[in-house]
């Protein structure tokens, strides 16, 4: 496909590019306009859960699906552009974060080419970061705006998954992640018992405001900042939550109210 001096977000057909990586274009029907006047505030990753980037493609571009995203990420690094950033791609369905409750219509929504449960290939991962500095530059994202379609809607939804590097997305600045609790080694009956109620409420501080079971937003915790974990609350998890809410308090710079 020839390059085209078009915008890079225009929406319209051809090539543009993000940071160090080229876009395709790939338009998608399924898109809206954003609800209420949103802007995008919220950065949405997801995996495809399907073999291969092609399957991915014609699903998300197929009317009767009615699913979408902004991006696609292919194995090899490719990066799909369906829907432009100025509509609603209809990627997070039911979901909530911090204040925001119709997410389709504040967040640009990334799949990832990747079965689930797998490891996501490393020219993936490449071509994401490239893509989320370009996102949160234009639009003065903090990094803790980027998360996972599990913390939106937990229990319902497991992607990212369990395999995603979260922390090579900390170490480029593109994501955050807790410090380690306090209490963390304790052994059984060593050190106060944990709190659901704190925890939960640590929790909505930190953006978990989706309704679901505590056990459903235990796993969706666990899932992207302690991935293997099981068995019931412990302090390591209280800690990890405690230490999200006090310097990542979700709506600290107005972003949702």
């Amino acid at each position: 496909m020839p390059a085209a001096g078009i915008p890079r977000h225009s929406g319209s057909p051809g090539e543009g590019k993000a940071g160090r990586v080229r876009i395709l274009a790939h338009p998608s029907p399924n898109f809206g306009e954003r609800r209420g006047g949103a802007r995008p505030s919220l950065v949405v990753l997801h995996y495809t859960a399907m073999p291969s980037a092609e399957a991915a493609l014609d699903r998300l571009s197929a009317p009767e699906h009615e699913v979408s995203a902004h991006y696609l990420v292919a194995e090899d690094g490719r990066v799909f552009r369906l829907v432009d950033e100025a509509s609603r791609a209809w990627h997070a369905g039911r979901a909530a974060w911090g204040a925001v409750t119709d997410v389709n219509s504040a967040s640009i929504g990334i799949e990832l080419a990747n079965p689930g449960g797998a490891p996501f290939a490393a020219p993936l991962m490449a071509s994401l970061e490239a893509l989320l500095a370009d996102i949160l530059a234009r639009h003065a994202f903090a990094p803790e705006r980027v998360i996972a379609h599990s913390d939106c809607a937990p229990g319902r939804k497991h992607d990212p998954g369990a395999r995603f590097d979260w922390r090579r997305l900390v170490r480029a600045g593109l994501s955050v992640w807790p410090a380690a609790a306090q209490g963390a080694g304790q052994g059984a009956g060593q050190g106060p018992a944990p709190s659901m109620p704190a925890f939960l409420a640590d929790l909505r501080t930190f953006g978990y405001t989706a309704e679901a079971p505590p056990e459903a937003l235990l796993d969706a915790f666990r899932l992207r900042f302690r991935p293997g974990a099981d068995g019931p609350l412990a302090p390591a998890d209280t800690g990890l939550a405690a230490d999200l809410a006090c310097r990542y308090p979700v709506d600290r710079m107005g972003r949702d109210t």
